[in-house]
């Protein structure tokens, strides 16, 4: 016990100076702004809400529960400081490191053995993928209860019983619930009936080192015991079936599965076997990794890959022909070949070739073929045990370098899409997420240089179309945005989020009836989207479509009914129709929803002004300015609202605040020296109205009001050249030709006012 309490240590030091870097890292642009960054979800932690959604969502085109439990825990405990979330990761990783080690070790009861095959594992760099990457919490958990459920299995073989065998199909189905990669573990259990559990032998073994798990009664034939033992795994087999339905329906559904016109079926078992050998090589050399390894297609050479099958298929045989003196060579194969076939590229989810993550388990196999093996070959020779501590110190360490070497590239998303683009050909992919993160940070330029690379490698990439579109729309582009995103459109029309930026566009030209259109379009691919609908109902009304715009409102607060921004706008589409009460009705709504939305209090105060309730519509005014000081709309409604009660003094206050704020503005000015002038305070609109002339000298209501002011001062002869420019620059100004005809009454003039032709006007 102490023994293995101290190789425990030893692991855990090893490991931890590898990884403990990491929580100095950033998230990442790739994938972890879905799993956590702008999700808000995960962000909300653990509440009731978010465990519905969590078991209830295919987002990301996954159905993971335990892994969204996961990132919402690490969110209520270390909100969106990345060390947190990254230390989660590193100690799963840890944890797995050492039930790998003990489960070994009890099977097989091969210390030195277990200890290589845990420190491959701990520190092997294709492993560090699912180490530093936090959107990849599902790898290092599912492998947490993988390990758990091979303990508890190893229990259940050395203890028979239902309350063991129970536990061991729990922490199966919980290690699904974290990630369904683990369907091959019912697999993994036959292989390790077969060896080092013994439970059905074929043949004598050489292997004496195993520690538990007697063989079974020589009555028996292997081949009744083979049926057993697969008969035992039924229940395993019925959940891992479950769980691969499941997840193929949220893969298809979020569009992850590419179809056989994409990836032909020829391509993707060619690309399969390379893929097969190629982990091998990393495997063995761990060179130029990388994030993400775009994949070839048709460049695809199909010699290599009819290569690669041979050299499989030979050593498929010849483990198989080896196995009954070496049986650690076929299970450590076949765990390998298993384990890796769900993300092998049969079923082509995603756009990449392979990728490091998928290794964390199979890798397992190949590691005990390397451990065993190499313990084999040494043990013959002269000095076995010290070229053994020799050989297992030195990988150890070279892996250890190379796995901190490679963690470095993980500290932001520039350094690790920069690596990528370094160490791969025509990663498109890469470009375009590096241009995402610039973009984000307001690097539009460079931005728009990675997406141009993107879609010169890959001229047809919808995504890339779609976010140099948004990219080049930042720039004020609308025009070239527009032509990206109808672009990307062509090469995926069901893009919904395509159509919305471009209905975006359209509408920032005017041309609203095309982004109707593409409005139309969203809704008509999300039909339950409550933004949908309210976005196309904005671009309605503003084709005069009051009608139809307010279907859609209404739509909206049936799918959504506290949607405040849904019952603003029905409110303002209504009042448009003269619906005032039911208006009134939405726009009390929208502030019960929204208590501090002044944009809302100030359309109620219009609906009730409109509807002759100046106090209560005083009141909304005033609650508007009290969240938006500065609305110079709502203030001068203010204005218009007190005035119309009587209150003129508090109106010309209003007025004159907002000629503070706008203090180049005749209106402003215009209407402070009318309100000046009804409370009788002459000089100060004869100011008002003089500075109005200053700054719009055709302004021919601003002419005749200072002609009123000028005349009511006793200023007749100013008043009338006033009151003649006001008709010069507006001829059928009716209040202005009266205004001048008294003054030229009252000033004893013979001159004759021009004749009024127009018809009076109250």
């Amino acid at each position: 016990m102490r023994r293995e309490l101290l190789i425990c240590l030893l692991l855990s030091s090893i490991t931890l100076a590898v990884y403990w870097q990491v929580r100095n890292h950033e998230f990442v642009i790739y994938d972890d702004d879905l799993y956590v960054t702008e999700n808000p979800h995960v962000q909300a932690g653990l509440t009731r809400e978010s465990l519905k959604w969590a078991f209830t969502t295919t987002w990301a085109s996954n159905w993971h529960p335990l892994t969204w439990l996961s990132h919402m825990l690490d969110c209520q405990l270390y909100e969106l400081n990345p060390s947190g979330h990254h230390l989660t990761n590193v100690f799963l990783h840890l944890a797995n490191t050492l039930l790998l080690f003990l489960v070994l070790k009890r099977m097989t009861g091969a210390a030195g053995k277990s200890i290589v095959v845990a420190a491959l594992f701990a520190l092997h760099p294709l492993h560090l993928q699912s180490v530093a990457w936090v959107a990849e919490r599902k790898d290092v958990l599912s492998t947490l209860f993988l390990m758990l459920t091979l303990w508890a299995y190893l229990r259940y073989v050395e203890g028979p019983g239902l309350n063991r065998y129970l536990l061991t199909l729990l922490l199966f189905a919980l290690g699904l619930l974290a990630k369904p990669m683990l369907v091959t573990l019912p697999f993994v259990l036959l292989l390790l009936d077969y060896w080092p559990l013994e439970r059905y032998r074929i043949g004598p073994s050489d292997d004496d080192t195993r520690a538990t798990a007697p063989a079974p009664s020589h009555g028996k034939e292997p081949r009744s015991i083979f049926f057993r033992l697969l008969s035992e795994k039924v229940p395993f087999f019925v959940l891992a079936a479950g769980s691969s339905i499941v997840t193929f329906l949220a893969q298809q559904g979020g569009g992850a599965i590419k179809t056989v016109e994409v990836f032909p079926v020829k391509i993707r078992i060619a690309n399969a076997l390379l893929s097969y050998v190629n982990y091998i090589g990393k495997m063995i050399w761990p060179h130029r990794l990388a994030v993400l390894y775009p994949h070839p297609g048709s460049s695809l050479s199909m010699w290599q890959a009819a290569g690669a099958g041979l050299l499989l298929a030979c050593l498929s045989i010849a483990t198989v022909r080896a196995a009954l003196r070496h049986p650690y060579l076929a299970v450590g194969w076949f765990w390998y070949l298993g384990t890796l076939l769900p993300v092998i590229g049969l079923v082509q989810v995603g756009s990449q070739a392979m990728a490091d993550r998928y290794t964390y388990v199979p890798l397992i196999g190949l590691f005990i073929i390397v451990a065993w093996g190499m313990f084999e070959l040494l043990e013959r020779t002269r000095h076995g045990q010290i070229l053994l501590v020799f050989s297992s110190v030195v990988m150890i360490s070279l892996l250890m370098i190379l796995s901190w070497a490679q963690a470095r590239h993980w500290r932001t998303s520039v350094t690790l899409l920069e690596h990528t683009l370094a160490v791969t050909q025509n990663n498109y992919i890469a470009h375009t997420a590096l241009g995402a993160f610039l973009k984000q940070n307001g690097n539009i330029g460079e931005a728009i240089d990675h997406y141009s690379k993107a879609l010169t490698i890959k001229p047809d990439f919808a995504v890339g179309h779609y976010e140099l579109g948004q990219a080049l729309a930042r720039q004020g582009k609308r025009q070239e945005a527009i032509d990206h995103y109808q672009q990307a459109i062509r090469f995926k029309p069901n893009h919904a989020a395509v159509h919305h930026n471009l209905a975006i566009a359209l509408a920032s030209l005017g041309k609203m009836e095309e982004a109707a259109e593409q409005y139309a379009e969203v809704v008509r691919l999300q039909p339950k989207s409550a933004e949908a609908h309210n976005n196309l109902g904005n671009a309605l009304a503003g084709q005069g479509k009051i009608e139809e715009a307010v279907y859609h409102y209404s739509q909206v607060l049936q799918i959504q009914p506290d949607y405040a921004e849904a019952q603003n706008n029905l409110g303002v589409a209504l009042a448009r129709l003269g619906r005032l009460k039911e208006a009134v009705g939405c726009f009390y709504e929208a502030v019960r929803l929204k208590p501090e939305w002044a944009e809302a209090h100030n359309n109620l105060g219009n609906a009730l002004y409109a509807q002759g309730k100046f106090d209560e519509a005083i009141d909304h005014y005033v609650e508007a300015l009290r969240f938006k000081p500065n609305d110079l709309g709502t203030r001068h409604n203010l204005a218009i609202a007190l005035a119309s009660v009587g209150k003129t003094e508090e109106a010309a206050e209003q007025y004159a605040e907002v000629v503070k704020l706008q203090p180049k503005s005749a209106e402003a000015h215009f209407n402070l020296g009318t309100a000046w002038a009804r409370l009788g305070e002459l000089d100060k609109a004869s100011s008002c109205f003089t500075r109005v002339l200053q700054l719009e000298p055709n302004f021919a209501a601003a002419h005749n009001s200072l002609g009123v002011v000028l005349a009511r001062q006793g200023k007749l002869h100013e008043a009338i050249d006033h009151f003649r420019e006001a008709l010069r620059l507006k001829p059928d100004f009716v209040r202005a030709h009266n205004n001048l005809r008294t003054a030229l009454q009252q000033a004893g003039q013979s001159e004759v006012a021009p004749k009024n032709t127009a018809k009076p006007q109250n």
